[in-house]
């Protein structure tokens, strides 16, 4: 297969440095090198350009949003780079950077799918807008935004239009999630399976039941984000907030696996890994593996 490997940069959507690195640290990894050896043809498209912004500066766009309008350029310019991969036939592969990002891969990824559904495997909803966010990170809010719920400024990124529905959302992993997070999951009826629900009815079975819905929902591709900190906190020191009693490595492999062997998967990205706060080399060796691991089967 052809992989556009994509690099995104970003730590404004978290406010936190380090996250940043992560392309690079990959790269250094061999982590194309190591594409490469499970027969794919990897195009190395660099890192998106990242505007430098003051702290002092970040809420000068709006009051509840931090770095909105440094954001907004960014997750727009990944946005026509998913697109026109798609246009080419080529997997974009998107290398984080924060979950801020995924709003960019999922509206390039919308616009080329006429009925995308999106799998969020996460420890969190990302599904906060300015009004319930309790921090004013935009990485907490992508995946509203994609289904049309926010500011506007986040839900217009790149086109006008919701970019995928709600009931084409499906959320595995989740552990933490906010009282507006919980709300919203109830109105709109979502697909969120805990790590509760994973323990309880098994990975297997979810997952069987998402496909099912997947099929029955005619959809036409898959866009796959993966936020790291699914895993259990004690496998990912190096991500920025961890999260205790996540999914073992296990799951997580058969996750990704079973999700690849369905040939629905279309785009992926692959987020939040933070250097800085793993003083060992574990948690980039382990996303390493599971990059790995994920395109045996892409």
């Amino acid at each position: 297969m052809k992989i556009n490997l994509i690099g995104v940069p970003l730590f404004l959507g978290c406010d936190n440095k380090g996250v940043d690195m992560g392309p690079e640290r990959l790269r250094e990894k061999n982590i194309i090198g190591i594409l490469e050896n499970n027969n794919h043809t990897v195009y190395d498209m660099g890192n998106l350009y990242v505007p430098q912004v003051c702290p002092e500066d970040k809420y000068s766009l709006h009051n509840k949003m931090k770095y909105l309008a440094p954001v907004m350029q960014v997750t727009t310019n990944l946005a026509h780079q998913v697109y026109s991969s798609l246009c080419s036939k080529t997997f974009p592969l998107i290398i984080g950077g924060d979950h801020a990002l995924g709003l960019g891969s999922i509206s390039g990824a919308s616009k080329y799918y006429e009925n995308l559904a999106v799998i969020w495997v996460d420890a969190h909803g990302d599904i906060n807008t300015p009004e319930t966010s309790p921090t004013g990170n935009i990485h907490g809010m992508p995946l509203a935004a994609a289904m049309g719920i926010g500011h506007t400024s986040l839900t217009e990124v790149y086109y006008s239009g919701d970019k995928v529905k709600p009931e084409n959302v499906f959320i595995i992993g989740a552990r933490d999630l906010d009282a507006g997070e919980i709300r919203l999951i109830e109105d709109k009826k979502l697909n969120v399976y805990t790590t509760e629900d994973v323990r309880t009815k098994g990975v297997q079975d979810i997952l069987q039941e998402i496909h099912n819905k997947l099929i029955a929902n005619k959809i036409d591709a898959v866009h796959l984000s993966f936020d790291i900190d699914c895993l259990d906190s004690k496998h990912v020191p190096g991500t920025g907030t961890p999260v205790e009693n996540g999914m073992s490595i296990e799951e997580v492999k058969y996750t990704l696996k079973f999700l690849m062997k369905t040939r629905l998967v279309k785009s992926m990205d692959f987020v939040e890994l933070n250097d800085l706060l793993d003083h060992t080399d574990g948690t980039i060796n382990l996303c390493v593996d599971l990059l790995d691991w994920t395109s045996k089967y892409l």
